[in-house]
């Protein structure tokens, strides 16, 4: 399993979407980053969602038909 970059996100709740929406479709993420500051100023790391490159394709095209 080789694990590629799909997005990036400052928002962590939008990465969690993202990967929601992806597993619903049976595609695997796994996030890195997007931790949440103890002092309420939101995500100090951005958000990387990562996906086996075998499913990069189906993937990047599950998220842009979302964004239309």
């Amino acid at each position: 399993m080789a694990l590629v970059e799909l997005a990036m996100f400052q928002n962590p709740i939008a990465a969690e979407v993202a990967r929601g929406r992806l597993a619903s479709e049976g595609i695997e993420t796994i996030l890195f980053g997007g931790g949440v500051a103890s002092l309420g100023l939101g995500s100090m790391t951005p958000a990387r969602l990562m996906v086996d490159e075998s499913d990069f394709q189906a993937a990047a095209a599950i998220l842009a038909e979302d964004q239309r």
